[in-house]
Formats: C-alpha cells, structure tokens, sequence
C-alpha cells in the first residue's frame, strides 16, 4: 500500500495542507495558512490529539446521561474532529457543523469523510448568521471553535451573539467555546462577564501555565443555566495526559474581576497570538 501523501489546496481564507502522521496509520493534520487547525483519525475518531480539544471531550461527556445521544451545534468545523468523537461517544446524536470556508468543507468532505450514518449536516455559512435563524431551544450543546486566521470574530464575542446561544440552547443545555489568550486576561475576562450575561454556572479549563500568565495559550469556556458536573470534569481534566485545571464558582468570579460584557458596535477580535504560538514548520 502506498503512503498516504500531504495535500494542499487554496480554500476561501487561506491555504490548507492535509499532512499524514506518520505515527498513525489513517490520522491528518489540518493547517491553515500553517496554523494547526484540526487533528483526526479516521480509524479511532474518540482519539482527541490537541489539549483544547481534550478538554472540550471532557464536558460533553458530562453534558447528559453516558452515551445518550445530543442535539449539538458546532460552529466552526475544520476537520470535523468533535463531530466525529460525539459521533461515537453517543452514538444517534445530530449534529450541524457550520463552517464558513466552503472550499474548506470541501477538501474535508474529499479526503476525509465523515463515516456514514454520521449524523453530522454541514452547513457553510457565517456562523452568527446561521445561529440567529436557528430554531429556539434546537440543541443540547453548542461548540464555538470559530478563528478568522488566529483570532476569534468581533461578531462572536458580544452579549447579542451570546443571546442566540442562549434562545437555540434548551433549558440545561450547555455552551462551549475555544478561545485563547495571554496574561493580563483583558479578552478572557470580558468573555467571561459577557457569557455571564446569560448563564448562571460558567466554568473554565486550561493548564496551570496559562492561567498563570506565563504563556499564550487555548482555554476552554464551558457555561450553562445548571450547574455543571464540576466533580467528574474536575477529575478528568487533571488525570489527562496534558493536566488541567477547572476554574468555577467564587475563584472565577475574583478571576473577572471588574471586566465588563463585550457589546456589538464596540467588539474586537480576540488578541493576535505571538509569532510562532502555532505554527508548524
């Protein structure tokens, strides 16, 4: 059998390379523009390579009974790589992936795609925009890993955008995103109190490093109008190969401080990370 070889292609926002592992036999790098995009293996789809995605596993598999199936919403797909681990963690979910790069969708849906009976529709689309003509209370969960290059949107981190999330989640339903900074927290800190303006139990996950300030890096917001099962995620996070801690209750709210919500007109991107944060060569 020949070797499978890297693809590259021009998509909408960049150019996509499809690089094989040469450590596992059916697993691909997604980059865009040489940043690391998505991690999957089509042959163990519940094998999650990157931390944050790690993390972002953890809380949906507390997000209901077991291997129940979820209604999720996934706003940014790359790779596909959490459609595919909730595909079979909880076998039956449907799942709707909005990706705004078509191109991108395409190359993914070509060389990487989904097994069938998925249960997985994608959509290409500006996440927002699909968001606020989403049916009310449609989901169980709602995954945000939307980067424009390297930073979140402006018009993914106010509290309008944090309304839709709320109207398409169901009571108990739980919100998630990917987001990612650096010491002093001016981006986190205003996510957090921005999340807050709709949910009652908002939570954090990172590595110690990061929280400390002393690099760049991804951390996990995980929100919901319930209290979160912060026991179990709190054991599985620090027994993880890649350790990490969850921030939650009082500790939290002293972390916020004094930051305000984010409101549309006034929205930023989130922070540009430092040359080489996550490149690959």
């Amino acid at each position: 059998m020949s070797e499978p070889l890297p693809v590259s292609r021009a998509v909408d926002h960049g150019t996509a390379k499809l690089m094989p592992d040469v450590d596992r036999e059916r697993a691909w790098l997604l980059t865009v523009d040489g940043a690391p995009q998505s991690y999957v293996d089509l042959d163990e789809p519940t094998h999650l390579e990157f931390e944050y995605a790690r993390r972002l596993g953890h809380v949906l598999d507390v997000a209901g009974e077991p291997g129940a199936p979820l209604d999720a919403v996934h706003l940014g797909g790359g790779a596909m790589t959490l459609p595919r681990y909730l595909a079979a963690t909880r076998p039956g979910s449907r799942q709707h992936v909005v990706e705004a790069d078509g191109a991108l969708a395409g190359l993914v849906a070509e060389h990487l795609p989904l097994p069938p009976g998925a249960g997985v529709t994608v959509h290409t689309a500006d996440a927002r925009a699909w968001l606020e003509a989403a049916p009310d209370g449609s989901a169980d969960v709602l995954v945000a890993d939307v980067f424009g290059g390297s930073q979140v949107p402006a018009h993914l981190t106010t509290v309008g955008y944090a309304d839709e999330v709320a109207r398409v989640l169901r009571p108990g339903g739980v919100y998630l995103a990917n987001l990612a900074d650096a010491a002093p927290f001016a981006f986190l800190r205003s996510q957090l109190a921005t999340v807050a303006t709709r949910f009652a139990e908002p939570a954090l996950i990172a590595e110690p490093a990061v929280l400390r300030g002393r690099r760049f890096g991804n951390v996990v917001l995980a929100a919901s109008d319930r209290v979160l099962d912060i026991p179990a995620l709190s054991r599985a996070t620090a027994a993880d190969p890649f350790p990490a801690r969850v921030e939650h209750g009082p500790s939290l709210r002293d972390f916020v401080g004094d930051a305000h919500p984010v409101h549309d007109g006034t929205a930023v991107p989130s922070p540009l990370p430092p040359s080489g944060a996550f490149a690959i060569g």
